[in-house]
């Protein structure tokens, strides 16, 4: 379990994080295996931080969040998260009244700013929808917290009685972040908030997000596949495959020194803006390995160009080769791998 970094107790903190869904067969509908989609994931997150989680699609980056999160029951492990009013709490134990206080702290932003918000609703019934929900107001103060928070995300306050219909993909997507800020929470899921997005658009709700974590004391945990987009705005990165972390430093150090061939790989196919001759693209082997049927001992080894014998029978452990930077491989001291140049 890597263990903080930071001075003080995180505001986050996953412990061997499992969701295993089950595979059903036959008539009687009998559970013949187990997809693993999150294999036992550990990592914390302080208050402040931007912690990136990235990965391939498919991986498991998703699941994890919706975890975390409750949204989806999580088979096995452990979600502390420091609750202003509950205290140091797991989320995976509590009951119902105590999951929406903490649902109040613990907010998402999803991904398809079309198919998240619904089109029969207007801005004011969107966004105040977990104002509602939670009692923390009605009336004249919820269309004033309303208001408030279009303008902070912004939109007009006199958007609210619109339908979704009338934004475009960059405005639903403040539209979302408005419906999740409206709370006043402590910690973030952004599930790649901006990858339906137009690049220009891009860039102006990375800021926007970094704008509101200073105003408002954010801790975000930022899922994306798009490595560029994780280097602008975490402060940390986790690197995900097939449902395990391999790979977790602080962002400068993995782009420019990466300890696990996965990376390198993933580093290589960052676009770049320089017309000069570059590294060769590392194109990896094979398919991505199957949750379902993972291979022995590392799962990244029937496609990596490093493997050795020990590879192939024994799980490497996920270990501190130097402060703050975990990596699952058993050559992560031996090899010498290509970062990133751009951060």
């Amino acid at each position: 379990m890597p263990e903080p970094t930071h001075h003080g107790e995180p505001l986050l903190e996953v412990k061997n994080l499992v969701k295993h869904f089950p595979i059903r067969r036959g008539f009687l509908r009998r559970v013949v295996g187990y997809v693993r989609a999150v294999d036992g994931v550990s990592f914390h997150v302080m208050e402040g931080e931007t912690l990136g989680l990235v990965g391939e699609s498919g991986c498991g980056k998703t699941t994890a969040g919706r975890s975390i999160l409750r949204a989806i029951q999580p088979t096995s492990g452990e979600v502390w998260f420091r609750d202003p009013v509950l205290g140091r709490v797991d989320v995976t134990k509590l009951g119902r009244d105590q999951l929406r206080q903490v649902w109040r702290n613990m907010r998402v932003i999803f991904q398809d700013p079309y198919a998240s918000l619904s089109p029969r609703m207007t801005l004011l019934d969107i966004v105040g929808a977990p104002l509602r929900a939670m009692g923390l107001a009605k009336g004249k103060e919820l269309e004033d917290r309303v208001a408030e928070m279009l303008e902070l995300v912004g939109l007009r306050p006199e958007y609210m009685r619109r339908y979704p219909h009338a934004f475009s993909g960059g405005q639903r997507q403040r539209i979302g972040l408005a419906r999740a800020l409206a709370p006043n929470p402590k910690f973030v899921i952004c599930d790649e908030p901006v990858s339906a997005l137009d690049v220009s658009v891009q860039a102006q709700i990375l800021n926007l997000l970094e704008d509101l974590q200073e105003k408002m004391g954010l801790t975000y945990l930022f899922v994306a596949h798009d490595l560029s987009v994780v280097a602008h705005i975490s402060d940390r990165v986790a690197v995900m495959y097939v449902g395990k972390i391999v790979e977790m430093a602080p962002t400068a150090e993995l782009f420019l020194s990466p300890r696990h061939p996965y990376t390198e790989a993933l580093m290589s196919a960052i676009p770049r803006p320089d017309p000069r001759p570059r590294e060769k693209r590392i194109l990896l082997t094979g398919e991505v390995a199957n949750p379902a049927n993972p291979p022995s001992g590392c799962y990244f080894h029937p496609r990596c160009a490093y493997v050795q014998d020990v590879c192939a029978k024994e799980e490497p452990p996920l270990e501190e080769i130097s402060p703050g930077h975990w990596v699952k491989c058993h050559l992560a001291r031996e090899l010498q791998l290509t970062g990133a140049v751009q951060v």
